[in-house]
């Protein structure tokens, strides 16, 4: 499996200083050194479409945050927000996947094992849901915040699709969950590579 680039501590530097520069509130260090010690900064983005890569998780976090900050940062928002909510929305992928091997012809047309990413949630609490929960094990969001992780799928969440109208009353009275779904949209189908 590949990484994302030829330097796979790139996006994890570039996560830390953005973090260490704007989240100050109490527990930010204590969520710091416990991501540190899961698999986030090595972590595939998705199982095969999606930065589906060693080191896709971190980079994608990067990503929406840039775009959450290039594209939608107004006057009077929170630069605190905008990094919890751009760097940790998916933070739910933590420990979430495991590398399995199933048998693949190689180029010769000779089985051989090959390595692939599946899931296995050892704690399935849903996705914006268990990122918020895991966010509060160490940090206190703000209701917005809270609103905007718990959201960011916007109609591709599980509760949407269901007919949950909840999603709506969220976007009406939280802009943030709004700026950061359409980032989180934007970094993954114009920014990144599906492959």
């Amino acid at each position: 499996m590949d990484s994302v680039n030829a330097n796979p501590n790139e996006y994890k530097d570039e996560f830390v200083k953005i973090y260490n520069e704007h989240v100050k509130r109490e527990g930010a260090d204590r969520l710091l050194k416990w991501l540190s010690g899961t698999d986030f900064f090595t972590a595939p983005a998705s199982t095969r479409f999606h930065l589906a890569c060693e080191g896709g998780l971190v980079y994608h976090s990067v990503n929406v945050y840039r775009v959450l900050r290039e594209r939608y940062f107004e006057e009077g928002d929170s630069e605190e927000s905008f990094a919890l909510c751009g760097l940790l929305h998916d933070v739910c992928k933590a420990q979430f996947y495991k590398v399995e091997y199933r048998n693949v012809k190689n180029k010769d047309g000779n089985w051989e094992k090959a390595p692939y990413y599946a899931v296995d949630d050892a704690f399935p609490y849903g996705h914006g849901e268990k990122s918020v929960y895991l966010m509060e094990r160490f940090v206190r969001l703000k209701p917005a915040e809270a609103v905007a992780v718990r959201w960011h799928m916007g109609g591709f969440d599980d509760s949407a699709k269901g007919g949950s109208y909840a999603i709506s009353g969220a976007y009406e009275k939280y802009p943030l969950a709004v700026k950061l779904h359409l980032a989180d949209m934007e970094a993954t189908y114009l920014r990144e590579s599906r492959g």
